[in-house]
């Protein structure tokens, strides 16, 4: 089942091939908050309103999945060095792990993960590396551009699979589903100084365009592409889900969740749970122009942004003082 909202059309579910227009709902952050207020799920709320007419998925144009009426409210925050990439590369890593006298931060984190990330249920694991992206303002739908700031050393995607929660009315944080997100970032300044990661990860960012209601599948195998006119400059799978994870998903939530400013009643959150496929790591410099898809069959649609650069600012930011 996919939730989805459509310019023009207003809110879509799809279960199976077809896709229909929800009735008598005006966001699907409203038919959210119904549901969590009700004391039931999404597919039931839907249930109860109806459905109407059909919509063509692969001709809409799409909103965000689910947005905020107020912006401010809408939190984008992410965790990192979550995942362990193909066999071949876990094997590394151990090796790497085992044979070295002194590791880096990252490494040290990555461990961590590694030796207490999935722990047994009803227990709390090791935490992770965590990050605040932006608001609302910063949460860009399926279609629009990724606009890297103008001071931006680089602009590049990041694959991965977002938790998307609205926050109950008793303060209980109520999974919605899973997104196809694109944790665009600047890789070039992160790799100045690790210390500037939290620069490197204020930027625009994009999920959608449907959201999957239900089960994250444990494993998830999906292809990341950077496109550049009419050819395809960069293509790789990602695989994601606790089967290719160092965390387990309960794990990373309530890392996230355990701060009471984050479980404030009606506010959203969209949460990116981490990579380990990035067009940067293969020496790809992205341009202005260049599109990022990203898709995986579960998850319907595929999510594709152009990326483009603002204007750099002459001179420091002018401060008014009051």
């Amino acid at each position: 089942m996919h939730l989805s909202t459509v310019r023009d059309v207003g809110v879509v579910f799809r279960e199976g091939a077809e896709a229909r227009a929800v009735r008598n709902t005006g966001s699907a952050y409203e038919l959210a908050l119904a549901a969590t207020r009700a004391g039931h799920g999404i597919a039931a709320e839907v249930a109860r309103r109806g459905l109407g007419d059909t919509v063509d998925l692969t001709r809409a144009v799409f909103d965000l999945p689910v947005s905020h009426p107020d912006p401010a409210h809408l939190h984008l925050t992410g965790t990192g060095l979550t995942h362990l990439g193909s066999a071949s590369a876990r094997d590394a890593m151990h090796a790497k792990l085992e044979a070295a006298e002194t590791l880096t931060d990252s490494m040290k984190m990555f461990r961590m993960g590694l030796e207490g990330g999935k722990p047994a249920q009803g227990e709390v694991g090791a935490q992770p590396e965590w990050f605040y992206k932006g608001n609302g303002h910063s949460a860009r739908a399926s279609g629009e551009p990724l606009e890297a700031p103008g001071f931006a050393e680089d602009g590049g995607e990041e694959p991965e699979i977002a938790g998307i929660y609205l926050i109950g009315p008793d303060g209980t944080p109520c999974r919605i589903g899973w997104a196809l997100g694109n944790e665009f970032s600047d890789h070039v300044t992160e790799r100045v100084n690790y210390l500037w990661l939290a620069h490197s990860k204020l930027r625009a960012a994009s999920f959608g365009p449907e959201i999957l209601i239900g089960d994250l599948p444990a494993h998830v195998q999906g292809t990341s592409r950077v496109l550049r006119g009419n050819r395809t400059i960069w293509e790789k799978p990602f695989l994601s889900g606790e089967a290719n994870m160092s965390h387990t998903i309960a794990n990373l939530e309530h890392h996230h969740f355990k701060y009471p400013i984050f479980r404030q009643p009606g506010d959203l959150h969209v949460h990116f749970f981490g990579t380990a496929t990035l067009s940067f790591a293969d020496g790809i410099r992205t341009e202005a122009g260049d599109i990022f898809e990203i898709s995986a069959p579960a998850f319907g649609q595929p999510l594709r942004n152009p990326l483009a650069f603002a204007a750099r600012e002459a001179g420091p930011v002018r401060i008014l003082p009051l």
